[in-house]
């Protein structure tokens, strides 16, 4: 396999012409939101422009399909999620941190930022489509995980949007997926990057393994758990309990309060 720098340069180039488009949605909107939406949809048009230079092979085939749906599930998801809403607080907060002139420092704090980062993330996408090797058992492992990812974060973003909208503002969620970990979404989504990773090692590219494990990190530590919960024991002072009882991010057994 011979990874081609010409498709790099046009993944990256399509990514940020979709963040450059979606920066301008979003000063037009006043709201930075917009760039969740846009998430997914980086990795299918990166990941297509990574295709153009290559064979379309089992494996191409295989890795287009799976981005195509989960990306395409997230984006409506979130776009579904998000209609008629105001901005979400995080990008608010970061709003009256970079004022005045987060319109235009948006642009490459938001909207640059993470299209790099899932330029960088894709990369054992990458490899997946640039090898003309037939699939083999490994493949079907990494798709099953993947499979089990996509399933685990589909359900719970579904258990959800249903206690949103049933539940006071103040309730926790604790039933379901989310009696087992309290973020089963970003559990299913670290699950599911390791799979594609899977895939990637298939086609020769074990050393793509710091894409999965950044985007665990970033799950974790950064724009997932960590931030989730920074404040949301002031805000709802049950989900201290919650804490208490159930595991962060890996499933497991319901403990006892003490």
């Amino acid at each position: 396999m011979v990874l081609d720098g010409q498709s790099a340069v046009l993944s990256c180039a399509v990514i940020l012409a979709l963040a450059g488009a979606g920066w301008l949605v979003s000063v037009m909107r006043r709201d930075a939101s917009v760039v969740d939406v846009l998430w997914g949809l980086f990795f299918i048009l990166g990941t297509l422009g990574y295709a153009r230079h290559f064979p379309m092979s089992g494996r191409a085939v295989l890795t287009l399909a799976l981005v195509a749906l989960w990306a395409g599930r997230l984006s409506g998801y979130l776009l579904w999620r998000n209609w008629g809403a105001p901005e979400d607080r995080r990008y608010r907060a970061m709003r009256e941190r970079h004022e005045p002139g987060f319109a235009w420092k948006s642009a490459y704090l938001v909207f640059g930022l993470q299209a790099v980062l899932a330029w960088i993330l894709s990369t054992p996408l990458w490899v997946a489509v640039a090898s003309p090797a037939p699939l083999s058992g490994l493949d079907a492992v990494g798709a099953l995980v993947w499979l089990a990812g996509f399933v685990i974060e589909t359900v719970a973003d579904g258990q959800l949007a249903g206690f949103r909208r049933s539940a006071a503002t103040s309730a926790v969620l604790d039933r379901g997926l989310w009696r087992y970990t309290r973020h089963p979404n970003y559990f299913g989504e670290a699950t599911l990057w390791w799979g594609y990773y899977l895939i990637a090692v298939a086609a020769g590219g074990a050393w793509t393994v710091f894409a999965p494990a950044l985007m665990t990190f970033l799950l974790l530590r950064v724009s997932g758990v960590t931030l989730l919960e920074a404040d949301i024991r002031d805000r709802r002072p049950d989900y201290r309990r919650y804490v208490e009882c159930t595991n962060a991010f890996l499933p497991g057994p319901r403990k006892s309060a003490p």
